[in-house]
Formats: C-alpha cells, structure tokens, sequence
C-alpha cells in the first residue's frame, strides 16, 4: 500500500467512498484497522465526514459489514437456487462437448486399433488432451460401442 507508507502518526485520510478503501468489507474493516494501528485517522465523506476509527466510526463500519455480509448471503441463496433449478430442469452446465456420442465410440475404437493419440486427434480436428479425456472416460466406465 503506497500511501500507507506515505502517511505519518496522526495524519488524516479523507476518502470520498468506502470502496475507495478496499475490495470488500472485510478488506475495508482490516484497511482501517491498519491505519487505525498507526494513529491515522480516516474519514469518509459519504458517510457524512464520520471518522471510522472513532467509537462511532467502529459502530457504523460494524452496520456496514453486516449489512453486506446480509446482501452477500443472499445472492449466494439465490445463486443457488437458480443453479438447482437449472439443474432440475435437464440443462447441461460448461461448454458444449466437442465431440458427439457417435465420434467417441469411433475416437475409442481407434485407440484400440493402435492410432497414435496425435492421429487421432488431427483426425476429429480436436486436441490431444480431449482424446485423453476420451479414454480416460472410456476406460474407466468400461465402455465397449
């Protein structure tokens, strides 16, 4: 942090928003925390000028957490939600697959034919490593077309 190291015992830091100070809440509480250490006083001028390290300061960026830790639970219930409906309704998450049912059975049988993986895997205009993951599927499930 360069102004951390700019700043002197008993200075001032005004900032126009919180989120000037960090990522999130947590980031912010430690932020102030710090300054807090080293007797530097932070003010905010969009809550009102307030000083968060005084008692008051404490108290509202207390408010603030929690009220964003609320807002972060939520989406994270909502997010959820949706996942699990999406799921229930049969649709694929991730990206489409490469290949089809059809062209796996025919990326196996040529691996049992003894083709080297690179042939194969110029051969379906894929890459080795969707070929390995191929097999590996294939293998482990005991596939046979």
């Amino acid at each position: 942090m360069r102004l951390f190291d700019r700043m002197e015992h008993g200075d001032v830091l005004i900032v126009t928003k919180l989120d000037r100070l960090g990522r999130n809440a947590m980031d912010i509480r430690k932020t102030v925390g710090l300054l807090a250490t080293s007797e530097i006083r932070v003010h905010c001028l969009a809550l009102g000028g307030v000083d968060l390290t005084s008692p008051a300061g404490k108290m509202t960026m207390q408010v603030i957490s929690a009220v964003a830790e609320f807002e972060r639970d939520l989406l994270l219930e909502r997010t959820h939600a949706g996942i699990a409906r999406v799921k229930a309704s049969g649709k694929r998450f991730g990206r489409p697959p490469v290949l089809d049912d059809e062209q796996k059975k025919l990326v196996f049988l040529r691996l049992n034919e003894g083709i080297s993986i690179s042939a194969i895997a110029r051969e379906f205009n894929t890459t080795r490593q969707t070929i390995l993951r191929i097999k590996a599927v294939m293998e482990g499930a005991d596939f046979r077309p």
